[in-house]
C-alpha cells in the first residue's frame, strides 16, 4: 500500500513564530532600555525573514556589545526556547504516521534557527523528513522546495499528497502549483475572494491533522 504524503509548514502552523518574536523583541527592548517604537522596529526587521544580516542590522543600530556571530547564536537559542508545539499536535503527527502517512516539514528560513526550533519543540522526532529552504536555496512557493521536502520523506510529488500551512501564497499557492492538495490554517482570517482557495480551511493545525486522519479512514475525536 502506498503511503500518503503530507508536508507541514513550521512557522505559525506547527509553532507560534509570531508570539515568540514578540516575546524576544520585548525582552531585547527591556534589556537595553529601548522605547516602544524601537521594539516595533525590531519586530519589523525580523517579521518576514530572520537572518544573520537582519540581526546584524539590529545589532548595529543599537550598538550592542556583542559580535554579529554571537548575536545570531543568542537569537537562535532564545527563539528556540520561546517556541513550543502542543502535545496534541505532536501526538497527531504520530497518529498520522501510524495511519500510514509520510509526514514532513517544509519550511523557509535559515538552517540554524529552523533546526533549533525543530529540536527544541521535539517536532524533529515526530516526522519522517525535514527540508529547510536555505539547505538548497529553494524557497516556497517554488515547486523545487516541495519536491525536495517530499524526497526527504522518501516520496515524490508525482505520487500526490497534501500541504498544510498558514501562508496563502507560499504554502497554499505553492503547494497547489506542486500538485498537492492543500489545507489552510486560517485562524480567524478569511480567504481573499479574488484568489483560488485551498481545498480545505481549518482554524488550527490539530484540526488539519484530524481532517487528514478522516481522509485516510481513521476515525478521530471532534475538535473545536
Amino acid at each position: 500500500m502506498q503511503r500518503l504524503l503530507v508536508l507541514f509548514d513550521l512557522d505559525n502552523t506547527l509553532v507560534d513564530r509570531q508570539g515568540a518574536l514578540t516575546g524576544w523583541a520585548a525582552d531585547l527592548a527591556a534589556r537595553h532600555s529601548l522605547e516602544d517604537e524601537e521594539q516595533a522596529y525590531i519586530l519589523n526587521v525580523v517579521a518576514d525573514r530572520a537572518s544573520p544580516s537582519a540581526l546584524d542590522t539590529i545589532r548595529t543600530r543599537y550598538r550592542l556589545p556583542v559580535s554579529a556571530a554571537e548575536f545570531w547564536r543568542a537569537y537562535c537559542n532564545d527563539i528556540a526556547a520561546l517556541v513550543s508545539c502542543p502535545d496534541e499536535v505532536l501526538g497527531g503527527l504520530d497518529e498520522l504516521r501510524a495511519a500510514g502517512w509520510r509526514v514532513g516539514v517544509a519550511t523557509n528560513g535559515a538552517v540554524d534557527i529552523q533546526r533549533a526550533k525543530l529540536r527544541a519543540t521535539g517536532i524533529a522526532e515526530h516526522v519522517d523528513g525535514i527540508f529547510v529552504s536555505e539547505e538548497a536555496h529553494a524557497r516556497k512557493p517554488q515547486i523545487r522546495h516541495f519536491a525536495l521536502a517530499a524526497a526527504r520523506c522518501g516520496a515524490m510529488l508525482g505520487d500526490g499528497g497534501w500541504m498544510v500551512g498558514d501562508n496563502p501564497v507560499k504554502d497554499i499557492g505553492g503547494g497547489r502549483s506542486a500538485g498537492l492538495q492543500t489545507i489552510w490554517i486560517a485562524g480567524d482570517r478569511t480567504w481573499p475572494p479574488e484568489d483560488a482557495g485551498p481545498d480545505h480551511a481549518v482554524p488550527h493545525v490539530r484540526a488539519a491533522i484530524d481532517l487528514l486522519l478522516v481522509h485516510s479512514g481513521v476515525h478521530t475525536r471532534t475538535t473545536t
